[in-house]
């Protein structure tokens, strides 16, 4: 009998392991797969980095499209290889500047009454709509460039991806995927056609209420009225947004005979950056992958300096406010009246901000430059966060069970506070009309109502209560993908119809058209036969 004991037998052991690890060698690298990745510049990215740094630690090699000037994107990193494209010339400081016009848009409203102040707003609307389109067109400059670079075309061709991973925000990823042929994978939310659930869903306007609307999936008559209206301005106003920049591209590199409205709907996977804690419950598809909280992890310790000041608020706890990373300093006068409702409070305060020190900032109050938002959240004794209502902020106070006093800026942060409202976990300040008072009863309701922070901590319990961590779910449907060189079975037949034919129109058509052939059928013979019955009548009295 053989002895593993034995000298020959541990040498056959030995020679049995380093065979199997061998073997095992080559399947560790077929498991990598190689994976190109066309980001969303700005906050975007800090959403598509953490996705990166899960796939790249699962052993996939990793390439990133950035423009040459990126704010975020770093051109040298151990976790991806990156690829240049033209940068978008003077782009970021437009776009600073644009969001300083929102903020003094808003600013104005304050002193009006109600009909100038809707002047405003809808002042405000054409901007947006405005920068936006501007935004595309660039982005659609940068793609023709990319196009018609034979050279570069042909490296990315000759490197053999698996799959593409992209944001939807811009059109570049997909484009480029329909030119190589290659899966597709989305991390969505809101797309440069609308909402993502309104692209490729059944969306009820009876029950799925259009963001911009800012109601809820219970609607009265007069919000129903409301919505359906947001949704035609919205669709009219995205249409104008895109479709006059990416429609000529599709023309030229994909043929006339491609439908540009779905066009985009043609990904194998849609990894949405939301869930159901979060979302009103409504339709969805079967390639609609939910991965809300994707980003939240387990928190760091604070630095020591911060943790004193945390430990000195005792009982009280501390307030902690950040607008993120576009608004780092905000019109002195409003910065003093924030500052002066922060000094009523008995709690302490962290505040991430740049701008010039309030002169009547409290002692309670703490300035930093940067802070660390998902550490903080995480303390036992943070009470509130005051935030813009970005959509990673917002998940990470899902996360850690912290309420919310909402200052929603612009994009989609009205609609995120909104939800959290909904939910009972959120109050909103509109900051076209903040002051002390306003701002600080907002936070002492918050703080001593304590069914916003139950609230929180439901949402919390049900946010980690799932099979499956939302990262590792997002990049388990990446690798399936990859496995099986797409997900096909997954997508509806609806992502390839026309408007017309998705709702029935040439059906509907079509049946009142034989529907008024045979009642007009129906009343030739009837007449026909009205007549020959009097003929003969008439025949007889004669």
């Amino acid at each position: 009998m053989f002895d593993p004991g034995s000298p020959l037998g541990v040498t056959m052991t030995k020679s049995a392991m380093i065979t199997l690890t061998l073997l095992l060698i080559p399947l560790s690298c077929v498991s990598g797969g190689k994976i190109l990745v066309f980001p969303l510049d700005g906050s975007h990215w800090i959403n598509m980095k953490g996705i990166i740094e899960k796939l790249h630690a699962k052993g996939h090699k990793i390439t990133v499209v950035r423009p040459s000037d990126s704010w975020y994107i770093s051109e040298k990193s151990s976790r991806y290889t990156s690829i240049n494209l033209p940068g978008q010339d003077g782009f970021k400081d437009h776009f600073e500047s644009f969001v300083s016009q929102q903020l003094e848009l808003k600013l104005q409203g304050r002193s009006l009454s109600l009909l100038p102040r809707i002047w405003k707003k809808m002042e405000n609307q054409v901007l947006v709509i405005n920068q936006f389109s501007l935004f595309h067109k660039m982005h659609c400059e940068t793609v023709v460039q990319m196009f018609e670079n034979e050279t570069q075309m042909q490296a990315f061709s000759d490197a053999k991806y698996d799959v593409m991973l992209t944001d939807l925000g811009i059109g570049g990823g997909a484009l480029l995927a329909r030119r190589l042929r290659l899966p597709l994978v989305y991390n969505v939310r809101w797309t440069l056609q609308g909402e993502s659930h309104d692209l490729i869903a059944p969306s009820p306007l009876a029950y799925t209420p259009f963001l911009a609307a800012l109601l809820t999936d219970k609607m009265t008559f007069p919000q129903r009225i409301i919505n359906v209206l947001s949704y035609t301005i919205g669709f009219l106003s995205t249409k104008y947004i895109s479709e006059p920049h990416y429609k000529p591209i599709i023309r030229r590199y994909f043929g006339s005979s491609v439908d540009y409205s779905t066009f985009f709907l043609d990904a194998d996977i849609w990894l949405m950056r939301n869930n159901f804690i979060f979302e009103f419950p409504r339709p969805t598809m079967p390639n609609v992958v939910y991965m809300g909280g994707f980003q939240c992890k387990p928190p760091k310790q604070l630095p020591v300096d911060l943790e004193e000041f945390v430990q000195s608020s005792g009982n009280h706890g501390v307030v902690i406010m950040t607008l993120g990373t576009l608004v780092a300093k905000l019109p002195l006068d409003v910065t003093e009246e924030i500052a002066a409702a922060f000094a009523q409070l008995p709690q302490k305060v962290i505040w991430r901000y740049l701008g010039q020190k309030p002169i009547n900032l409290g002692n309670n109050t703490l300035l930093v430059n940067w802070l660390p938002q998902n550490d903080l959240l995480a303390h036992p004794k943070t009470r509130v966060f005051v935030t813009h209502g970005g959509i990673n902020g917002v998940q990470e106070a899902i996360y850690h069970g912290v309420p919310i006093v909402g200052l929603p800026l612009f994009f989609d942060q009205h609609d995120n506070i909104n939800r959290m409202q909904a939910r009972g976990g959120a109050v909103n300040v509109d900051f076209a009309v903040l002051d002390r008072h306003n701002f600080a009863d907002a936070l002492v309701t918050v703080l001593h109502n304590s069914s916003y922070r139950e609230n929180m901590q439901r949402l919390s319990r049900l946010q980690s209560d799932q099979p499956m961590k939302p990262m590792d779910l997002a990049v388990f449907w990446i690798e399936y993908v990859i496995r099986h060189k797409g997900a096909s079975h997954l997508k509806a037949q609806s992502n390839k119809m026309s408007s017309i034919v998705y709702h029935s129109v040439d059906v509907i058509l079509v049946l009142l058209a034989v529907a008024f052939l045979l009642i007009v059928t129906c009343l030739f013979m009837l007449r026909f036969m009205c007549k020959k019955c009097f003929s003969v009548k008439k025949t007889k009295h004669d």
